[in-house]
């Protein structure tokens, strides 16, 4: 099987990475990026979900969503898959560029690929989990029907 891999939204399949510069519309508000979005549902019904909504890059909004002196939400570990998985469907529905991109993948496997995430990415290794590459599968799939 043919994997791809994504890291950097600079590079070739940036716009996988929740980095990429494509707005995304949730909750009746306009994220900058999918990360603003995902950060920020940490702290949701807070003060803190609109400070990081407004913040300018999707790097200071995600060191600031690791902040551990904000009150992280009690059931984060059981809903951040779901609110990635809504990032994702938005910004793949609504920018149609991008649906076509992921269309294009075919069957590939979709992997983020670096060293600084066992969870989201492959760990560099291929130890790590890719539970963003598998969730942009489901996505895939889901355009697909």
């Amino acid at each position: 099987m043919e994997k791809i891999l994504f890291y950097r939204q600079q590079d070739a399949y940036g716009y996988m990475s929740n980095f990429s510069a494509h707005r995304v519309f949730l909750k009746g508000k306009s994220w900058r990026t999918t990360e603003h979005y995902f950060q920020a549902q940490k702290f949701a019904g807070t003060e803190f979900e609109e400070q990081l909504r407004l913040i300018e890059s999707p790097m200071k909004v995600a060191e600031a969503g690791r902040d551990r002196k904000k009150p992280l939400r009690k059931d984060w570990e059981e809903v951040k898959e779901q609110i990635m998985l809504e990032a994702l469907r938005a910004k793949f529905t609504q920018h149609e560029d991008l649906r076509e991109q992921l269309l294009a993948t075919g069957d590939a496997e979709l992997i983020e690929h670096t060293a600084n995430d066992t969870y989201w990415a492959d760990g560099g290794d291929g130890t790590g989990k890719n539970r963003l590459g598998i969730l942009l599968m489901q996505v895939r799939q889901e355009l697909r029907e």
